[in-house]
């Protein structure tokens, strides 16, 4: 735990990390909330412990909501866990190559993505909500799947990491016809995935502050939790809703970054 960190900054982390489980859970995208928060209530922290310490927390919080889908939903636990080890072998690539990137060329694009993703689910109200076709899914859809919500996506996470749990529910949805709970439920595993590369890095760096993260991660434990319960509950048309809200609000963030900060 730093020593410089006061109650009150502990405190405003320990909600932000309640709520940012939350958000995983439903949708993903906590790391829009808990990483600013750790950037802010931790100024003078090397930017490398601070990433650390984010998946440090986020990786119980994602596992917690990971297990409450599992033992809900109706998930294909081979097929979540065969694109999660393709995504954890993509983080750990991504994370080595992640010093030598430019974020300021990845930005626009990464905004592009968004903005397509976007306009993809406005303009599609059954996105998500129809029910999935019946019978197995074809070997040509699990390649592909394979391809962009394992390698691609998990590379990502492990270079950038903020909207990768929603850029797995949208892939997912799109590629193997899922719904919009069922594909949260499998990003959910997906993400574990990748968590646990990335913190593996950080954790062979020794760029992680381990009191601290135990701490946050018990209230990104419970916001898990109850945020999967909440979209066990509520069902498809709630995880949209919440899906669209983390859509445009990374959006806001990257153009923020780009061009105000």
């Amino acid at each position: 735990m730093p020593a410089d960190i006061s109650l009150t900054t502990t405190l405003l982390l320990c909600l932000a990390a309640l709520a940012a489980g939350w958000i995983d859970a439903v949708v993903g995208g906590g790391g829009l909330l808990l990483l600013p928060a750790l950037l802010v209530g931790l100024p003078h922290t090397p930017a490398a412990y601070v990433l650390g310490t984010n998946k440090s927390t986020a990786v119980v919080g994602t596992a917690a909501a990971a297990w409450t889908y599992v033992r809900k939903a109706p998930i294909d636990l081979r097929t979540a866990l065969r694109i999660g080890l393709a995504a954890l072998g993509g983080s750990l690539g991504g994370a080595f190559f992640a010093a030598g990137i430019d974020s300021e060329v990845l930005r626009p694009l990464i905004m592009a993505v968004l903005v397509g993703v976007l306009a993809f689910v406005l303009l599609r109200p059954a996105f998500g909500t129809a029910p999935p076709p019946s019978g197995p899914v074809t070997r040509r859809r699990l390649l592909l799947a394979l391809l962009v919500a394992g390698l691609g996506i998990g590379f990502y996470d492990g270079l950038i990491g903020p909207g990768t749990g929603a850029f797995l529910v949208v892939a997912l949805a799109a590629i193997l016809h899922m719904d919009l709970v069922t594909s949260s439920a499998t990003a959910k595993v997906v993400n574990v995935c990748t968590n646990i590369g990335a913190l593996a890095m950080f954790a062979y760096q020794g760029t992680v502050l381990w009191q601290l993260g135990a701490l946050l991660a018990v209230f990104n434990f419970v916001g898990g939790t109850v945020g999967a319960r909440m979209a066990l509950k509520r069902g498809a048309g709630f995880v949209r809703g919440v899906l669209v809200v983390v859509v445009v609000s990374l959006l806001c963030k990257l153009a923020f970054d780009q061009w105000l900060a």
